[in-house]
């Protein structure tokens, strides 16, 4: 696991100094407006990309908690496989986008599907754009299926963990701005969220397999 300490993700280092190199280029061109747009397109790329240190507050091994910031969009019963409880959580450009583990464990298996990033409102929004799965199992063999699916965002999903790999409960993971996330959850779990909550990655208790 790739994990990043500094202030800014290393997801966002690209972008921020292309937006401070081509705002240079304007300036050495005299192009004063659009240097300024590009600097406030740093700025904003910083604010994006932010990566604030968190302590998990639910230690407890059988807890699990979210692993975005966003707001609790739906809570549904599920027949697939194992699953019997799906958690949508829905995140904004004004959200952190650091990803975050669930749980204490190892990644079991993780796919990545590089596709589009059209508008959730699209029927197409679930078919087409660019997502990732990933299966996280605890110490007990409990299983939490994470599902990360772009919506309008300039950069993709990105995934520092690989299969098989030891984790540890809100250690970084990766990053995804602008999101869907749904989680999947087995019928020995008994959730601590409610719909409309507000949720942050590491801090938040989904709730605790029994």
């Amino acid at each position: 696991m790739k994990n990043n300490l500094f202030i800014i993700s290393k997801n966002g280092y690209k972008y921020i100094a292309y937006a401070l190199f081509i705002g240079v280029i304007f300036g050495v061109l005299d192009l004063e407006f659009f240097s300024l747009l590009s600097f406030l397109a740093a700025l904003f790329f910083v604010y994006s990309f932010r990566n604030p240190e968190r302590e998990v507050a639910f230690l407890d091994d059988k807890a699990v908690v979210s692993p975005v910031d966003g707001i609790v969009k739906a809570i549904d019963e599920v027949k697939e496989g194992e699953y019997a409880y799906k958690i949508v959580i829905e995140s904004n450009y004004m959200n952190v986008g650091v990803l975050r583990s669930p749980l204490s464990g190892h990644l079991e298996s993780t796919k990545i599907l590089r596709g589009a990033r059209i508008s959730k409102k699209s029927k197409l929004f679930y078919d087409l754009n660019e997502n990732t799965e990933l299966i996280f199992v605890d110490g007990y063999n409990n299983r939490v299926k994470v599902v990360h699916r772009l919506k309008q965002s300039f950069a993709p999903v990105a995934v520092d963990v690989f299969n098989k790999e030891k984790v540890q409960k809100g250690t970084r993971y990766g990053y995804a701005i602008n999101s869907v996330s749904e989680l999947y959850l087995p019928e020995n779990f008994r959730l601590n969220v409610k719909l409309g909550n507000e949720t942050q990655a590491a801090n938040t208790l989904i709730g605790y397999f029994s």
